[in-house]
């Protein structure tokens, strides 16, 4: 499989997450079959006024191909200028540009899923980023800005129009935000309608939630977010059903401590201990959600937890009650 000429070996797409897909997390959750990765979103003002933690955002890793940077905003000039820094200081795969985000700080510039609003504006500024940009660019949209302006696929027709080489799709409106059910019957056979590939979104929990958004869709690839934290296992299983084989059982306790201690350690060699364990707190108790018994101790990780050293007894403790 291909973007423009960018060879993707999997169909499982890592989502871009804020707070969520460091470096450390792509390069964490790389091994378990993610075809390509996305980063943070990448302010283009930021990038063009020079702030520091912005071009941190931009940070890539050989283990980390072939991976996207997500750059947001909206006014042309901007992104123009933003692109051209970006290319300088970063190594990366595919540009892409966020035109999904339902956060109000980022759609009260006008940025993210606010452009859905205006499909000609959204045209003419994504026609600008394309030919400004040296590298491929894709895009994540949704159905719409809410349910009575469900305009995906004109955007789609535009935006290929425009000359991105992905598109993908989170199957929920801007107003709806991560709130009630995506509607994948929206996009029903939509990939017919494109040259150029199509991922889909949305509520990608389960192997069988992949397979099925692919199938309405017909899209060639999905996108992992949220269903993938603390589940890395997610990524291995859609690969295998799609491809027939058999799935692998669901982690183990244990698996889940080795997998959590692994991520643990990444982020601390990425953003030191102080900060990786404020981030710590609200990523680690992901990974023991699914195991009844534990809800205290996802509290004491969110909470509590200061130090890594605070946050191993927590593990030696788990794994140690696992053997009991």
């Amino acid at each position: 499989m291909k973007i423009a000429d960018i060879e993707i070996k999997t169909p499982v797409i890592l989502a871009p997450m804020a707070g969520v897909t460091t470096l450390a997390y792509r390069e964490f959750m790389k091994p378990f079959g993610v075809g390509l990765s996305y980063s943070e979103m990448i302010s283009d003002c930021g990038l063009v006024y020079g702030n520091a933690l912005t071009r941190e955002y931009a940070k890539t890793s050989k283990i980390d191909h072939p991976v996207g940077l997500q750059l947001f905003g909206s006014d042309p000039a901007i992104a123009k200028k933003a692109i051209a820094i970006l290319e300088g200081i970063a190594s990366y795969d595919i540009l892409d540009v966020n035109l999904g985000c339902p956060v109000y700080k980022v759609t009260k510039t006008g940025a993210g899923s606010a452009m859905l609003k205006d499909p000609n504006t959204l045209y003419t500024y994504m026609r600008e980023v394309v030919s400004s940009s040296h590298k491929p660019v894709s895009t994540k949209i949704r159905l719409g800005w809410d349910s009575q302006s469900i305009n995906v696929r004109e955007v789609a027709s535009l935006l290929e129009k425009a000359g991105v080489s992905l598109i993908s799709i989170h199957a929920r409106t801007a107003k709806q935000a991560y709130s009630g059910t995506p509607d994948y019957s929206k996009i029903e056979n939509l990939a017919s309608e494109l040259s150029v590939p199509l991922c889909v979104s949305g509520d990608i929990y389960t192997p069988e939630d992949a397979k099925k958004a692919m199938d309405i869709s017909g899209a060639k690839f999905v996108m992992v977010a949220r269903g993938g934290l603390g589940n890395p296992k997610l990524v291995t299983n859609i690969n295998h059903l799609l491809m027939g084989e058999d799935l692998e059982p669901p982690s183990t306790l244990l698996e889940e401590v080795d997998y959590a201690e692994r991520f643990a350690k990444m982020l601390i060699e990425q953003d030191g201990e102080h900060s990786a364990i404020m981030q710590l707190r609200g990523l680690i108790p992901h990974f023991f959600s699914g195991f009844p018994g534990y809800k205290k101790i996802r509290a004491e990780i969110s909470v509590n937890i200061k130090t890594y050293e605070d946050l191993q007894k927590i593990f030696t403790g788990i794994r140690n009650r696992s053997r009991l």
